[in-house]
């Protein structure tokens, strides 16, 4: 596994090697803790003692949490306590990606990890899903990229936003088995893995050994509260890679600290409420893609159809790819004063999609996916 130039670990000086061999109390005169000198405010912890992967107590109970909902055992020293997930990300492009390496990305996708590359001098290419009736992973074309050309890590989104499609067990088997032949490390995006749409098998990657991997999650989906502002990152897969990449990890997240007591205070009870939120989200989506199928099965011209999301909180229609994307939302708000997202967006395949969220309030949503299709109704017959 190549870890990148500048994902260093700090080798031990003289000073570091004395003080860990020291025996008994050590005062270090050139400590600057303010909490470690009586100095902390009334309404803060009174002693704070910083760790790279954050607070201790909790990363035990997010742990426990984990370890209840999935049902294997969670080590808390394989966790990493973040703001959010695009700070996971960031970290993972420091750790693999020297300026001008790239990783790997599914097509269509959303694109927020080739703005985080951007911003981290690094690059994207894609992989790319296909859809026959459902999405799968295109994984011959996968093995013949990998054949011509060296990414530093592939990311897989479970499920996949906008497509909102699960990585079968078998793909995700075979996908393990590349990354393992060519050494590359799994990024796997899976905030939206318990918003299932459908009944159909899901696995999640959070936690495989199989391979290097490196899990994001969070309460942004989980408690549908962006502002929450608490996501994490677990490490896993053979020991020794685990061991090498937790070091490096060290490196950078003791750079940042991103974790804040007061948050970190707050986080069981955060965790408490996750799965009432889950069943109100989880009905909400429902009732919305009821309302959607009903829909798009009473157009006018049958031109508009849906692509069945597995899971997420997106649905995505298509329509006849002559019908420009852009023309289609620029009149959306002009005569509806309603937007949407384009295909485009997402680097869909062809021309021809738009993007819906299922979070509105069903009359809300009811009243402007209607207006959508008729405006999609509309253009189709000019």
């Amino acid at each position: 596994m190549k870890f990148s130039a500048r994902a260093t670990s700090p080798s031990p000086n003289p000073i570091s090697l004395a003080q860990q061999q020291a025996t008994g109390p050590l005062t270090n005169l050139s400590d600057s803790n303010p909490t470690r000198h009586g100095l902390a405010p009334s309404l803060l912890p009174s002693v704070y003692q910083a760790d790279p992967r954050g607070p201790r107590k909790a990363r035990e109970q997010l742990a426990a949490f984990l370890t209840r909902r999935e049902g294997r055992p969670l080590d808390p020293n394989r966790l990493y306590l973040l703001s959010s997930t695009s700070q996971g990300y960031s970290w993972l492009l420091k750790l693999f990606c020297d300026p001008g390496d790239f990783v790997l990305t599914p097509r269509p996708g959303y694109p927020m990890v080739d703005q985080l590359a951007q911003l981290e001098n690094a690059e994207v290419d894609n992989y790319y899903l296909t859809w026959d009736g459902t999405w799968m992973t295109d994984l011959g074309g996968l093995k013949q990229y990998l054949q011509l050309h060296s990414p530093r890590a592939l990311v897989a989104i479970n499920p996949n936003n906008p497509t909102g499609s699960y990585l079968r067990p078998a793909e995700l088997a075979e996908l393990q088995r590349i990354c393992a032949t060519h050494q590359l490390p799994l990024i796997a995006d899976e905030v939206f893995f318990d918003y299932p749409l459908i009944s159909r098998e899901r696995r999640r990657i959070a936690g495989s050994e199989k391979v290097l991997t490196f899990a994001l999650d969070g309460l942004s989906k989980n408690l549908a509260a962006p502002h929450a502002k608490v996501a994490w990152l677990e490490v896993s897969g053979p020991a020794s890679q685990v061991s090498r990449a937790l070091e490096k990890l060290d490196s950078i997240a003791d750079a940042y600290l991103p974790m804040s007591e007061i948050i970190a205070a707050q986080i069981p009870g955060l965790l408490a409420q996750i799965p009432a939120q889950l069943k109100k989200v989880r009905a909400r989506l429902a009732e919305n893609l009821a309302i959607l199928r009903r829909l798009v099965h009473a157009s006018s011209t049958g031109v508009v159809s849906l692509y069945e999301p597995e899971g997420g909180w997106s649905a995505l229609l298509r329509f006849p790819a002559w019908i420009d994307e852009d023309e289609l939302v620029t009149s959306l708000i002009s005569k509806y004063r309603l937007s949407a997202q384009p295909g485009y967006f997402f680097d869909m395949p062809t021309p021809g999609f738009v993007s819906l969220s299922l979070l509105p309030r069903p009359s809300q949503f009811a009243e402007g996916a209607a207006k959508l299709i008729a405006r999609l109704d509309e253009l189709s017959a000019q």
